[in-house]
């Protein structure tokens, strides 16, 4: 895994070979970013990242100046090797959430972030649920950006608040949030 850009810019860790996540790919995730650069300032922000497998998302939005990160993951595996890169990196700013991100986005307190990123299991049937608990629970604050990443075989464009949908190889991401 590596941190593309920002204070952490360039850093490696390498992921255990036993891992199930499937991490979004550097030349996605760069792309990604290069896009969310125009559309958000991360300097204080906070973000929260659903299905967080890796830590990678997390770890380049502290790396490219958000305040806080919230990180939802529920494999113990997973959620360790975070707990791991986090001391790697010395720092207090990554809240790691260990449990089930559609239980935290069913009992979130009134708590609303900058930018919002989820990446759930391909194989998940209720990817849907996902925008439309973000857009109910009102997660999103004002001109933030809520961004998922998904099989082609989901289309979100007829969901409140989708702005458009990006394409890198087999990685699909839709934003939603303030056009643009």
């Amino acid at each position: 895994m590596r941190i593309i850009s920002g204070i952490y810019g360039r850093r490696r860790f390498q992921v255990p070979a036993s891992f199930k996540a499937r991490p979004t790919t550097d030349f996605a995730k760069e792309n990604l970013f290069n896009v969310l650069t125009h559309l958000i300032d991360f300097d204080g922000a906070e973000a929260l990242d659903l299905f967080a497998g890796t830590g990678s998302i997390s770890f380049e939005l502290l790396s490219r100046g958000c305040r806080l990160v919230t990180a939802v993951e529920q494999d113990r595996v997973h959620a360790a090797f975070i707990t791991k890169v986090t001391n790697e990196l010395k720092t207090d700013a990554l809240n790691l959430i260990k449990g089930d991100a559609f239980r935290f986005l069913h009992i979130t307190p009134e708590q609303s972030f900058d930018f919002i990123f989820a990446d759930p299991p391909y194989s998940l049937l209720n990817i849907p649920d996902i925008p439309r608990l973000v857009i109910e629970k009102n997660l999103l604050r004002d001109n933030g950006i809520f961004v998922i990443e998904h099989p082609r075989t989901f289309d979100f464009s007829s969901f409140p608040l989708f702005n458009q949908h990006r394409r890198y190889g087999a990685v699909n991401f839709s934003f939603f949030g303030p056009r643009q």
